[in-house]
């Protein structure tokens, strides 16, 4: 069957309504996870059933819930929700006033940070290089092509032979715990400019981020975050740091804490020579302000919007997903050879299991415990707003009940839709729903600021 004709049969369908319904309730997600079985929704009291709900009762027999994947590539819908979800964890710690931050978290010291993987060899950029000569393999040293930013060729080396894969995926495999040691550095680094003892540094301040990896074109991973310094306190859970504590603080607590961070890498075979694995050279620290930014400056909106983007973003997108870049193909042949031809024991045997990520094993968005809410709690607070609306259904049944036990039995019945016709009614319903909401909120915004112009 076509998928014209897919999508036929199921728009012909009596049970189309209902389909939409369900297909509605997860979002309209492009791969669901399908479940059979029944769910009762009782009176805590009594044991009264209140309702229940059986999947024989829905079309196929089945009923769908999201499968939560955040790649773009994989599911737009999910991928939008993490996004959304991203954005509301990162601006309640620049901006404050929403999720139970307070709005003066906005005051206290913070930065932008982008560190950056270092070079492994010379590749195909947007910019003319000054470089010149030819390696010797006889291919040029620099890029002088002027490449447009849509070419594939951004980010290739310019000789696969001078270019070190080998240390690409190395660092990239223990990214994260260069990371991790530049964390702690950067609270040694923080007390020095503040010329106190560690101990005394962190009686007075906290350092708070929210960061989130992005692959480069080169396929490398580089790290934005915001860094905050809060103060401490046992009674208030976001205090204000000492007013001699400053962002001028901060930003060179940063860029020294990158010099000094470094890890020995083990080696990927017994007897070999471990690498020394730093940051690159390109850093960017710039300080976030509470407002507009069109004054050249980074506003702390701009800065939520710009990370929770590159939360959802993978190795998929170096390619646009139908594997056309050489370059990213032998770096995840190469990581899968790097695991099988190390120790079966040793630190690397678990690289092909990354080698569809280029080595990375890092996740793409975490956060300091105490910078704001958790994407757990957001989630929560979804699950609290769906039982709050059968507390509702029930109580405009007639039954006097101000809370509910749901209890389900559910099994796996497989993952996506049941014909390609769903999957593309699902996805065309999701692309004009995130239009609608897109559509919706840049009126709102409109509205704002022609009410805002006329109150100033």
């Amino acid at each position: 069957m076509s998928l014209a004709e897919s999508v036929a049969a199921r728009l012909r369908s009596p049970e189309f309504d209902s389909w939409m319904a369900g297909a509605a309730r997860t979002g309209y997600c492009s791969n669901p996870v399908r479940l059979s079985g029944s769910s009762s929704t009782l009176h805590p009291g009594t044991g009264e059933v209140l309702s229940e709900f059986s999947s024989t009762s829905q079309p196929d027999g089945l009923t769908y819930t999201r499968c939560g994947n955040r790649r773009s590539r994989r599911c737009e819908s999910c991928s939008h929700e993490y996004k959304g979800d991203t954005w509301h964890m990162i601006m309640a710690g620049a901006a404050g006033g929403m999720k139970g931050v307070p709005e003066r978290i906005a005051e206290h010291p913070m930065v932008f940070v982008t560190l950056t993987a270092p070079s492994f060899g010379t590749v195909h950029s947007t910019s003319r290089s000054r470089i010149h000569g030819t390696c010797e393999h006889g291919r040029p040293r620099g890029c002088r092509c002027g490449h447009e930013p849509g070419d594939l060729l951004l980010g290739d080396p310019m000789c696969d032979d001078c270019y070190d894969y080998e240390a690409h995926i190395v660092w990239q495999y223990f990214a994260p715990e260069l990371w991790r040691r530049f964390t702690i550095q950067l609270r040694r680094s923080l007390a020095h400019e503040l010329g106190l003892t560690q101990r005394a540094a962190a009686e007075i301040v906290r350092v708070q981020f929210a960061k989130v990896a992005e692959f480069q074109r080169r396929g490398a991973v580089h790290f934005h975050a915001i860094i905050r310094l809060d103060g401490v306190s046992l009674d208030e859970e976001f205090p204000a740091a000492p007013r001699e504590v400053t962002e001028v603080h901060l930003s060179a607590a940063i860029r020294s804490a990158v010099r000094l961070v470094a890890y020995a890498a083990p080696p990927l075979t017994s007897g070999a020579e471990p690498r020394t694995l730093r940051w690159g050279a390109q850093i960017d620290v710039q300080p976030i302000v509470r407002r507009d930014g069109l004054d050249g400056t980074l506003s702390d909106r701009a800065v939520a919007a710009y990370i929770a983007k590159y939360a959802t973003k993978a190795t998929e997108d170096l390619d646009g997903g139908v594997g056309a870049r050489m370059h990213i193909r032998r770096l995840k042949e190469i990581s899968t050879r790097m695991g099988e031809t190390g120790d079966a024991d040793g630190p690397y045997a678990l690289l092909p299991k990354w080698a569809h990520m280029l080595g990375f094993r890092g996740h793409f968005s975490s956060k300091s415990r105490r910078y704001s809410v958790t994407l757990g709690s957001l989630r929560g607070a979804r699950q609290r707003w769906r039982l709050d609306r059968i507390v509702e259904r029930a109580q405009s049944d007639g039954h006097d009940v101000e809370e509910v036990l749901v209890i389900g039995s559910w099994s796996f019945a497989g993952m996506g839709w049941r014909s390609d016709g769903d999957r593309s009614l699902a996805t065309e319903a999701a692309r004009a729903a995130r239009e609608w909401r897109d559509g919706r909120r840049v009126r709102f915004e409109d509205e704002k600021g022609e009410k805002d112009a006329q109150r100033n």
